[in-house]
């Protein structure tokens, strides 16, 4: 059985929440593509006329509560938001499912399917949060809160000293799992019902991309001292790079694990056979559509028309690719710069070098 933490810091968050169900099981990630000028301009939001929280679509009631208490915050659940939805085009640019359709008019739809995909997205988000809001503390651009106050750890070098400015994970962490998952706590559903089972597993998912964040945070270390005698070293925590939390996402992704919902209202692996999903692992209800066609019903784009590689065996060979449909070739004339010199003093000098190369797309 899939147990589902729940700390008693959220509580903060949670009673500010009255009880609606709001719209959609995703749509505040849409703050990462409807967003992007307040990731870019969030100065504009919170001096301009209107308040920023009535800007924002997509936001649940309890979700829009907050808003108005750390409207500052805003801004970067956008930034992570966006940051999460790079990250997922990078990992699955290869594959049938390239991420794309949660960009399109189809994103409701392929969240919406309890799906691997489904899992990753919820996933790759949350983390996304406690990424962004955890470097604003660090770099002083939020209210509430400032560098991380962790306790230094045990294996430390004794000579060494725990200070500098670390990433605020903690605070980080518990603004996200307050922020993500108020729009499934406050949602009243039927124990035993199929929105329930959904409401569980989208919470469940959501921890996993937190705990991702926690796995690959490390410590740095940093020497001072004259001319680089390292007479002091100052250690601090930090984020690991978003490419390795998507990394690691990713190969949750591959060994997510199926569930369904018993009659506890609680979930539990279909195959009883598997290994029990930890709270750092990714658990979806359906099977994913094959992605192979567009299909307006599954969100799916389809592969028609996506470049291939033809000798590769792997997801982006055309030969899974393209679903065994087989592929168009055709050649196309590439430019570049080659031959470059640099010239005393100061300039380099290159060639335009003219290659042929020959594409495959998926028929």
């Amino acid at each position: 059985m899939v147990e589902l933490p729940y700390r008693e810091e959220t509580l903060l968050f949670v009673l500010l929440l009255a009880t609606r169900t709001a719209p959609g099981l995703g749509s505040w990630m849409f703050l990462g593509w409807q967003g992007l000028d307040i990731v870019n301009n969030p100065h504009t939001y919170l001096l301009g006329t209107q308040p920023l929280c009535s800007q924002v679509s997509g936001l649940s009631k309890g979700q829009f509560k907050l808003c108005l208490l750390y409207y500052d915050h805003i801004p970067f659940i956008a930034r992570g938001a966006n940051l999460a939805i790079s990250e997922c085009h990078f990992q699955f640019r290869n594959r049938r499912w390239n991420c794309t359709s949660i960009t399109n008019t189809t994103n409701d739809i392929v969240i919406q399917i309890a799906s691997r995909e489904a899992a990753f997205v919820h996933a790759v988000t949350a983390a996304g949060v406690v990424y962004s809001v955890s470097r604003g503390c660090r770099d002083g651009q939020l209210g509430g809160c400032g560098c991380s106050r962790a306790a230094r750890p045990h294996n430390l070098h004794r000579d060494w000293v725990w200070g500098g400015c670390g990433d605020n994970i903690e605070y980080g962490y518990r603004f996200g799992e307050g922020f993500v998952d108020v729009r499934e706590r406050e949602k009243k559903i039927h124990r035993g019902s199929t929105q329930h089972a959904r409401k569980l597993m989208n919470l469940h998912n959501n921890e996993a991309g937190r705990r991702a964040i926690i796995h690959k945070t490390h410590v740095t270390c940093k020497c001072h001292g004259v001319s680089g005698s390292c007479s002091l070293i100052t250690c601090w925590q930090q984020l690991a790079s978003f490419r390795e939390i998507g990394d690691h996402l990713r190969d949750k992704y591959d060994g997510a694990t199926e569930v369904g919902i018993n009659r506890r209202g609680k979930l539990q692996i279909k195959n009883p056979r598997h290994i029990l999903p930890t709270s750092a692992d990714l658990v979806y209800l359906d099977q994913s559509p094959d992605y192979c066609l567009a299909n307006e019903l599954t969100g799916s784009l389809g592969t028609r028309g996506r470049v291939c590689n033809r000798t590769s065996p792997s997801t982006d060979g055309c030969n899974l690719l393209c679903c065994g449909r087989g592929y168009n070739t055709f050649s196309a004339l590439k430019k570049e710069r080659c031959h470059c010199k640099f010239h005393w003093c100061c300039y380099v000098r290159c060639r335009t070098c003219v290659q042929r190369v020959y594409l495959h797309t998926c028929k």
